[in-house]
């Protein structure tokens, strides 16, 4: 008998034991992080509200409780009872009953309804009908991303469950090394923004932090194939930790499982969702200029059936000795401060991921308390000395003025976004502008993946700054459904419609003008000096768009696949307003660090070009008397 298969029936013992005797424990498994209880008495184990915590808290382990499947009752008999009990104004749209394992997922507009006061609905439900609940929320934009993961990963049920009960094993293996140390060995993103990339070793586990491409910079990948990662074999790695989906983090992610990798990524669900999106927009692109892609939309599939959602707040084992908790990093959607727990209190590292300090309209600030943290690997994207931005409220005057001025010379602005996080925010603000009469009301074209972005934004409300999450939870008040935002969905025959109409405001990817649609929109807009093209995220180093903000009007142009076909001049005005940024600006940076309680003793300063990691390594070691580091990619540090 294997030391997973003893561990498991010492648990079911234990489960015995606390159990009433009425309840009969007929197996009990792992998944993943979770350990499953199956039960042929599912109805009184629901009676008792509290059971499942304190067997929870006792074995100090995620527990979910399933029926046994003989022991269900009729599916359609079910559904029946299902809706009875749940009230009407929660918008029931789907039930879907899965008896291999006992469960039903019930989807509905207002879940929280379906979910009860402290669970009390859902355990009506099992009581009623003996089948566990599973609630998911009803995308009040239609979301054709949220749809296709949700039904893949319900074709795909079976495979994923092997694939979490082989995960659950790998976690809760025996240790085999007495050895005690921590390395953390960086692949990319440092010294530089994009393709980030770390790997956090110990004696037991290797985990891959991140793994994303350099924006403007082809053929710039993390280090992967050194033998800290992959050069010892895919599966030398044991877990993947992505904290956020944009591709300078996450475009990367698939090709691991085109190189053999068939373990687990843990990221929040909004990321996972987010990824999928992003990285097959990432491989339409690359087609479109003439590029051969890295991988395949089959390993894009791959990553997601692999993905292992975990929730902010919740502590997570995701290897014999690491536990993993993920804190809201107020970046984009879904996006996650991962504090490592290492060792029996060995050690705790945390990546802040990037990371915005202060509430924005779209998200709360960053969460930045944690038991304890040894080292912090802190991005710096705005950590030079003079990269201080401005305030928001000065930030949305200055844009508000922009727009006013090029709306009464006849012009139309265009704003390059990311399609995740700044694109939502400056809806936000455009929104409540026309609301309130700040601004003219006029169409505001959402152009790219920005529509479809902003729908999984409102599927997954509970992620968003609490007073925009209450007002999407009520429809005639959801910001996003404002009648002036008009997806841009038939291609250049509407796009040329718009330019030849009347004033309006174009948001379209890519935000730092590197391909994809905004091309287009500079050939409509940039000969016309009554147009404006406003900057309002950061353009890295090498990028189209930081060059046109640094003065350039001579714009070189791709025709088909790829080819050269001329060059642009333009006309139009640029602007720059900052403070909409979703990176912590200077002082940001180091009101995260300072309202730390512990301080960590060591910091590395990554994700920011070398004259920005240098300048806030040096200010956090004389503000805050910390050893700090500026490391170069491929430097490993050992703690401990």
């Amino acid at each position: 008998m294997s030391a997973v298969e003893r561990q498991l029936d010492d648990l079911q013992a234990e489960i015995e034991e606390e159990v009433p005797a009425d309840i009969t424990i007929s197996d009990v498994t792992y998944e993943g992080p979770e350990l499953v209880v199956y039960t042929r008495d599912p109805k009184e184990f629901a009676s008792d509200g509290d059971l499942v915590r304190r067997l929870a808290s006792k074995l100090r382990k995620r527990i979910t409780v399933r029926p046994d499947p003989d022991v269900l009752s009729h599916p359609r008999e079910a559904e029946e009872q299902v809706r009875d009990i749940i009230p009407e104004e929660a918008g029931v749209t789907d039930l879907d009953f899965h008896a291999d394992t006992g469960e039903v997922v019930i989807e509905a507009q207002k879940p929280g309804m379906v979910i009860g006061r402290h669970g009390s609905t859902l355990r009506e439900i099992t009581r009623a009908v003996g089948w566990t609940p599973e609630v998911v929320r009803t995308p009040p934009i239609e979301s054709s991303t949220v749809s296709n993961v949700r039904n893949f990963l319900k074709q795909e049920r079976d495979e994923r469950r092997d694939i979490l009960e082989r995960i659950g094993r790998q976690i809760h293996r025996e240790e085999m090394s007495d050895d005690e140390w921590v390395r953390i060995t960086t692949l990319g993103c440092c010294r530089e923004v994009g393709r980030a990339s770390f790997i956090v070793s110990t004696p037991e586990t290797r985990i891959l932090v991140d793994c994303g491409d350099k924006p403007g910079a082809e053929g710039e990948v993390p280090y992967l194939q050194v033998p800290e990662a992959l050069g010892a074999g895919a599966n030398t790695i044991d877990a993947v930790v992505l904290t956020h989906a944009h591709l300078d983090h996450s475009a990367l992610i698939p090709l691991l499982f085109k190189y053999g990798y068939d373990g687990p990524i843990y990221c929040t669900e909004p990321t996972r969702d987010l990824m999928g999106l992003l990285t097959l927009d990432y491989l339409d692109v690359a087609a479109k200029e003439g590029r051969n892609p890295p991988y395949g939309s089959e390993m894009v599939r791959e990553a997601i059936k692999h993905c292992i959602p975990i929730e902010y707040g919740d502590v997570t084992d995701i290897a014999p000795d690491v536990k993993l908790t993920m804190h809201n990093a107020g970046h984009i959607l879904g996006s996650a401060v991962s504090h490592f727990h290492i060792g029996d209190g060995l050690y705790n590292v945390a990546f802040s991921g990037d990371i915005h300090y202060d509430d924005t309209r779209l998200f709360n600030g960053a969460v930045n308390e944690f038991p304890r943290v040894e080292t912090l690997v802190m991005e710096s994207t705005y950590g030079g000395r003079n990269d201080y931005q401005t305030d928001q409220e000065d930030s949305e005057r200055k844009l508000k003025e922009v727009i006013n001025e090029t709306y009464e010379r006849d012009g139309k602005v265009v704003i390059p976004a990311f399609a995740v996080g700044r694109s939502q925010e400056i809806m936000l603000v455009l929104e409540e502008a026309m609301r309130k009469g700040d601004i003219p009301e006029m169409p505001v074209h959402l152009d790219g993946m920005i529509w479809e972005a902003t729908a999984i934004h409102t599927t997954y409300p509970e992620y968003l700054r609490d007073d925009l999450r209450d007002r999407i939870f009520h429809e005639d008040a959801n910001p996003f459904l404002a009648e002036q935002f008009n997806h841009i969905d038939g291609g250049e025959e509407e796009r040329q419609d718009v330019a030849d109409g009347d004033p309006c405001i174009v948001l379209s990817t890519s935000g730092m003008v590197t391909g994809g649609p905004i091309m287009s929109w500079l050939r409509h807009f940039g000969p016309d000096p009554n147009n404006r093209m406003v900057f309002v995220g950061y353009q890295a180093q090498g990028t189209l768009g930081r060059r046109i903000q640094n003065g350039w009007d001579e714009v070189p142009m791709s025709g088909d696949r790829g080819s050269r076909s001329g060059t642009l001049t333009l006309e139009m005005d640029v602007k720059t307003v900052d403070g909409f940024s979703g990176h912590a600006d200077r002082q940001g940076l180091e009101n995260f660090v300072r309202t730390m309680n512990p301080r960590p003793e060591k910091v590395l300063c990554v994700h920011g070009d070398e004259s920005s990691v240098q300048d806030f390594s040096s200010a956090l070691y004389h503000e805050f008397n910390m050893r700090t580091f500026a490391p170069k990619n491929l430097e490993t540090f050992r703690f401990k």
